[in-house]
């Protein structure tokens, strides 16, 4: 069922001027995913500057409940920048919004947006519930059609994978947890630990940028590392004052093999970039170059390169190694390859080479991963 099928039902209940489908993704920011046809005005006014103005959608995810935006915004609704600067001028006055599990990877929440303009009225008690029932079924869709894509491989409840229930996790100008800040205590405590110290170091360390990025990989307990996308806000409205500290888990390929580009219809620039990582999934085992990758989705190295780190939140390089790197866990969970074999197999030149970038990207050489893995004591889960 498509997501237009799925709104069919609650524009008969809930009459509606827009509704959109929008997801955190792990590059520490919000985005309108669905649907395929919405105001292009509404789509570029939200991703230019009101995303980080959208507290709807993270009081939705934070409460786990459908809310009005007067609930969500202090003082209400009308007297918010979000309302002044982007709805008023679309001719909306009215918003709702009801939390999404997972619109498009497991572990980044989202929300179901609806808008009215005025002559609509405000939403009822009765219409806020019908919205929350049907982001329900939408949730309900989105998982049933994800386990349809997963391949057999990649299997859910594998203790060695870094696959908490939720993966991203936002810090405040204090370094206090937000947002999931129970769901934060699943993670082991010196991964905790870490991800503390670093976000005050990060906080400290803003030089003036409106918003700076990087790559962190984080040791566990048992020296396994993790791998974050770090993004400093330093405004971030839609979680109150000063600056914010998101850690957003970086995806495996397992995660990223369930999405198609279907699933960014209402950014035709990342669903472009999706044929290529699923090329990338199927070849990796030989090593395919950055020119051969960008001529599947028609552009020029250079403009591939740098769109698809900006928007996916890894380079092309980082998403080729993670693809080697889980196939080659999977083989040393399986305990039939020797580690030459293993290497071979995975695309690396040599032993030597997958004992050197296997480590690089884990913390740990293969004979103590799998040690510790096939003892399923690898992940803290």
């Amino acid at each position: 069922m498509t997501y237009r099928h799925l709104l069919e039902p609650l524009n008969k209940a809930v009459p509606f001027t827009e509704a959109v489908m929008v997801s955190s993704l792990p590059r520490g920011s919000l985005q309108i995913v669905q649907p395929a046809k919405v105001s292009e005005a509404l789509l570029k006014s939200y991703a230019k500057d009101f995303h980080a103005e959208d507290r709807a959608t993270w009081s939705a995810i934070a409460e786990k409940r459908p809310l009005r935006g007067d609930d969500a915004f202090q003082g209400g609704l009308e007297k918010s920048r979000y309302y002044s600067g982007f709805m008023e001028p679309l001719g909306l006055r009215y918003l709702a919004a009801a939390p999404l599990a997972a619109p498009v990877l497991q572990g980044y929440a989202g929300a179901l947006q609806v808008y009215r303009a005025a002559n609509l009225g405000a939403f009822t008690a009765a219409e806020l519930e019908k919205i929350g029932e049907v982001a329900r079924q939408i949730d309900e869709a989105i998982e049933r059609t994800r386990s349809t894509r997963r391949p057999a491989s990649c299997a859910e409840d594998a203790e060695w994978s870094h696959r908490p229930p939720v993966r991203q996790f936002v810090f405040d100008h204090n370094a206090k947890p937000q947002i999931n800040d129970q769901d934060w205590l699943v993670l082991d405590e010196r991964l905790r630990e870490q991800m503390v110290r670093h976000a005050r170091q990060r906080l400290h360390h803003l030089n003036g940028h409106d918003a700076t990025s990087d790559r962190l990989q984080l040791p566990d307990s048992r020296g396994d590392l993790w791998t974050f996308r770090v993004v400093v806000h330093k405004k971030y409205p839609a979680l109150g004052e000063g600056a914010s500290v998101f850690f957003c888990l970086q995806p495996d390929s397992c995660d990223w093999s369930v999405v198609r580009p279907a699933d960014f219809q209402a950014d035709a620039e990342i669903a472009r970039l999706v044929p290529a990582m699923q090329f990338m999934q199927e070849n990796f085992h030989r090593g395919p170059t950055l020119t051969e990758i960008s001529k599947t989705v028609h552009l020029s190295p250079f403009h591939f390169h740098r769109r698809f780190t900006e928007l996916l939140g890894m380079t092309p390089k980082h998403f080729l190694l993670e693809c080697q790197i889980y196939q080659a866990k999977l083989e040393l969970v399986s305990g039939t390859k020797d580690l030459v074999d293993i290497a071979s197999s995975c695309g690396f030149a040599h032993q030597s080479h997958f004992t050197s970038r296997f480590k690089q990207a884990t913390g740990l050489t293969p004979t103590r991963w799998r040690k510790l893995a096939t003892r399923g004591e690898a992940a803290v889960r």
